[in-house]
């Protein structure tokens, strides 16, 4: 049931959320009665870049509104609408197109691991700043951003 209520939520949001210049990653709920969860991710449709805080502010309102004239979760519910964070798994040519400029730790199916710089992504390849050059999206097994805390800001 919680399934098919996740899915008419993102059928529901999913205008709402492109209105805002905003991609639906996820809609996710969790728990019955007064201790359900509704949980929104949204992110940039794709590129480099941040959702700031007044877009994540203004789409919670506006995914407020539609939930409340269209009543879809039975009972009281608690609304948390966030991004995907940093440390979120890339898996879609998108994701990595949201990570050009960072270094990513990248598995391949082959369980050779490597670290590169994302420079571009396109047509189902990714291209990195150093060796191998490129790896094809569909040759990832798992790939996350590694946090980079002393780099400078503006430098990629």
């Amino acid at each position: 049931m919680v399934d098919n209520v996740s899915a008419r939520l993102a059928q529901l949001l999913d205008p709402v959320i492109q209105d805002a210049g905003l991609w639906l990653e996820t809609v996710r709920v969790v728990g019955a009665g007064k201790h359900t969860v509704v949980r929104i991710t949204v992110d940039l449709p794709a590129g480099p870049g941040g959702v700031d805080s007044t877009q994540l502010a203004d789409v919670s309102r506006a995914i407020s509104a539609v939930l409340d004239e269209h009543d879809p979760v039975r009972g009281a519910y608690t609304l948390e609408v966030s991004t995907p964070g940093a440390t979120r798994e890339l898996s879609e040519e998108r994701h990595f197109s949201r990570a050009i400029g960072r270094k990513v730790e990248f598995q391949r199916h082959d369980l050779v691991k490597f670290t590169q710089r994302v420079v571009d992504v396109a047509d189902g390849v990714i291209t990195l700043e150093g060796d191998p050059g490129t790896i094809a999206v569909d040759d990832v097994a798992r790939a996350h951003v590694v946090i980079e805390l002393n780099r400078a800001e503006g430098e990629n």
